[in-house]
């Protein structure tokens, strides 16, 4: 048996890669999906299957991509009238090499989410893995909030018996393999640690420790998620299925042709750190630090405007188109020639926004100088937040924009600067002019044993 697991960046998506003599299959992939095809080209194997534990919506996903390359049959739930593949039914087995994968329905997380169960027919009867999707994760269990709060108790109430009455029955050894790690949105305190078993997760995760199926409940419609905007584009790929990708790299634009396509209307990701970006920017820009673009851009750009990148270094282009691409984001129009250097070198209008310790906003606050914005999630902030300070999710900043105090300069906290650079860059491209990103932010602020409060 080979076993390969391969994670995501940003996104924290987990993909499994699972052969047996020359057969493989795949379980849930991503779109960027040469890696499984490299993988059965080493190993020797053919990719048989791919399985999709449900309609993924944080991600586009790789089946229809995969399928294409190598000719293998996709299977999904049959509760969901997907556009492409083959519907599974509750208890369907599927051979490939000496492996077994059996189809469990495991419906909370959605209608049609389904878990594998993987057996090994040379060694036994016995279970050694399940992988679960979001149904189960390590540490916590999928959000039942995606079909809106009315039906939220009814999916907390089938998660309740999927888990209860399905997967822990599997027994204590069953190892556990969920669709993503710590990270991800789609859980609200996923751990850290990857590795788990059922038997593990029985005894410790803490939405496990319920008495009985009505706390459960009462627990899971408690939770507070954030549902991005791009979720409605990834349930429509994922139900349809995802255009295959181009694979022509977006054209290396001069600073004039780059210019004519912002006046056609492009949108601007600067993925520059938030220092140089302070320094330094496009008028207009959106800035998410590189590694933050998996987990923001779907909260800021279009799907119906082309996108346009300025980076810190050219080399960064791969990692950039990756991100996007994953979030189904296909119309880059190109990236900046010569970084922003060539931008001022032709003499081209250059905007900055402001930089600020905690000391100095310390000192502003107490002379009523500023107003403070936080732009953490909603635990962060209850977790202990500057006292002035007005709350707004960074990535509903945009929409809530007039909910903003523009009497004073704005001062921006997250937890350490980088998600407050993006909200620095909102603000300006929505008419702030005097807003500064408070580096180090809460970070700073707390190791400065400077007060907050509750």
């Amino acid at each position: 048996m080979y076993f390969k697991k391969i994670k995501s960046e940003g996104l924290a998506h987990l993909s499994y890669f699972i052969g047996s003599e020359n057969e493989a299959i795949v379980i849930d992939p991503r779109r960027d999906c040469r890696i499984y095809t490299e993988i059965a080209f080493e190993q020797n194997m053919n990719i048989r299957y791919i399985f999709e534990t449900h309609r993924n919506e944080d991600y586009v996903i790789g089946s229809v991509e995969l399928a294409n390359l190598t000719g293998a049959e996709i299977y999904h739930g049959k509760y969901l009238d997907f556009k492409y593949g083959n519907s599974v039914e509750d208890g369907s087995e599927f051979y490939f090499g000496s492996l077994k994968i059996t189809a469990i329905h495991t419906p909370g997380h959605t209608d049609e989410s389904v878990s594998y169960l993987l057996s090994d027919t040379d060694t036994g009867k016995e279970k050694i893995m399940v992988f679960t999707g979001d149904t189960l994760f390590v540490g916590d269990t999928g959000r039942t909030d995606l079909y809106g709060p009315d039906d939220a108790p009814r999916l907390a109430d089938n998660m309740y018996e999927s888990i209860f009455e399905k997967i822990v029955p599997l027994g204590d050894h069953v190892i556990l393999c969920p669709a993503h790690g710590s990270g991800s949105v789609c859980g609200g305190f996923i751990s850290e640690r990857e590795e788990s078993t059922v038997g593990v997760e029985r005894l410790q995760n803490p939405s496990l420790q319920v008495k009985n199926r009505d706390e459960f409940v009462k627990l899971k419609t408690s939770e507070k998620h954030f549902i991005p905007p791009y979720f409605k584009k990834m349930e429509e790929y994922n139900l349809k299925g995802a255009p295959l990708l181009n694979s022509k790299y977006p054209p290396s634009l001069p600073p004039h042709e780059f210019r004519k396509q912002i006046h056609n209307g492009a949108l601007i990701l600067d993925t520059r750190e938030p220092v140089s970006f302070a320094g330094c920017h496009i008028k207009d820009s959106y800035n998410i630090w590189l590694d933050g673009v998996p987990s923001y851009a779907g909260w800021i750009l279009s799907y119906k405007k082309p996108v346009l990148l300025v980076m810190e270094e050219k080399k960064h282009l791969d990692t950039v188109l990756r991100y996007l691409l994953r979030l189904g984001f296909d119309n880059i129009a190109g990236y900046l020639r010569g970084g922003i250097e060539s931008w001022y070198n032709e003499s081209f209008e250059i905007e900055k926004s402001g930089l600020m310790d905690v000391h100095k906003l310390r000192e502003e606050i107490k002379n009523n100088n500023l107003n403070v914005l936080d732009v953490r999630r909603n635990d962060e902030w209850n977790s202990g937040h500057i006292k002035s300070a007005v709350h707004i999710y960074v990535g509903e900043l945009e929409n809530r924009i007039d909910e903003v105090p523009d009497s004073k300069p704005i001062a921006v906290v997250c937890n350490v600067g980088k998600r407050a650079s993006l909200a620095t860059s909102i603000l300006k491209k929505n008419g702030f002019d005097d807003v500064y990103n408070v580096m180090g932010s809460m970070t700073a602020w707390n190791n400065a044993g400077y007060e907050t409060e509750k």
